[in-house]
């Protein structure tokens, strides 16, 4: 299929920094995000990894204006979301960003059609005088005009997602937001999901993904993993790296752990290579012994 001929916008950034997101659960405060800093690069196709309770999801959340952070910036193409008001983030979300909420059916309305749908997206976009597409050149462009009269309940589940990911991307947003966009499907439906997520960011538009699953983290350009709400270990075509967090811990990868395990001494020094971190060998009270004296 072929890109509707209305010139889709560039993909923009996402700057995040010094990120907090605190709430309280049974008399208790929980940092779900603890001083997270991230950029997005305009065209990337990030994928932001983890385990459940990590924090992934609330960081997409955020990014989406859906609530407001305990602290810290979230810059989307130089606008602060984080400074604004609710009203305000409402209105920004409505025609620029994309977002894909976890469960396909979350993203439409159960009596509307996908060209319906994505026409229902649209609604706030045009009452603000921005440009968009007709809604069944959103679904052509996604390869899904076949589904545009489809009742909901004569949907599969992958094509559901699909429908939502045309809901995402009603409003020609520079950056598209989803989360688990592969979740329950078959190996087939998740291939088509992920095919259509590269056509969209190969139109320009940027990407960030919140999944667990392999697959589709193989099929990021780039991505991050995230733990107890820090960033940890990142890789980038091919290539793994870890952030140092703005306090300078290096949060070290699972296997760097076995060998080097939390609460162990280390020394860092600077070698030909560059800096290099060395485990220390020493029996912690010889150590001590030695440093008496």
């Amino acid at each position: 299929m072929r890109a509707p001929t209305t010139q889709r916008p560039a993909g923009v950034a996402l700057d995040i920094r010094g990120l907090v997101h605190i709430y309280r659960t049974e008399g208790h405060d929980v940092a779900a995000l603890a001083g997270v800093d991230l950029r997005v690069n305009p065209g990337d196709l990030l994928g932001l990894l983890g385990p459940s309770g990590s924090g992934k999801s609330t960081l997409l959340t955020l990014c989406a204006g859906l609530f407001t952070p305990s602290a810290g910036t979230i810059h989307v193409d130089g606008t602060d979301l984080a400074a604004m008001t609710e009203a305000e983030r409402d209105r920004f979300r409505a025609t620029n960003l994309g977002v894909v909420l976890q469960g396909a059916s979350r993203n439409t309305l159960a009596h509307l059609t996908p060209v319906d749908s994505v026409a229902h997206a649209q609604y706030a976009a045009r009452k603000a005088g921005m440009p968009v597409e007709e809604p069944l050149a959103v679904l052509t462009f996604l390869g899904i005009a076949d589904l545009a009269t489809r009742q909901p309940r004569e949907l599969t589940l992958g094509e559901h997602q699909l429908v939502a990911l045309a809901v995402g991307i009603a409003n020609r947003p520079g950056l598209v937001l989803a989360d688990e966009p592969t979740s329950q499907l078959s190996s087939a439906e998740r291939d088509r999901v992920i095919e259509v997520l590269h056509r969209i960011n190969d139109a320009g538009t940027t990407i960030l993904v919140v999944t667990h699953e392999a697959e589709l983290a193989a099929a990021m350009t780039r991505t991050v993993t995230i733990r107890d709400g820090r960033l940890g270990q990142q890789a980038h075509r091919g290539r793994d790296y870890v952030q140092v967090t703005r306090d300078g811990a290096v949060p070290l990868p699972p296997e760097a752990l076995r060998d080097i395990p939390p609460g162990s001494r280390v020394t860092v020094e600077r070698s030909e290579q560059g800096w290099l971190i060395i485990p220390d060998t020493h029996d912690p009270d010889e150590a001590g012994g030695e440093d008496a004296r």
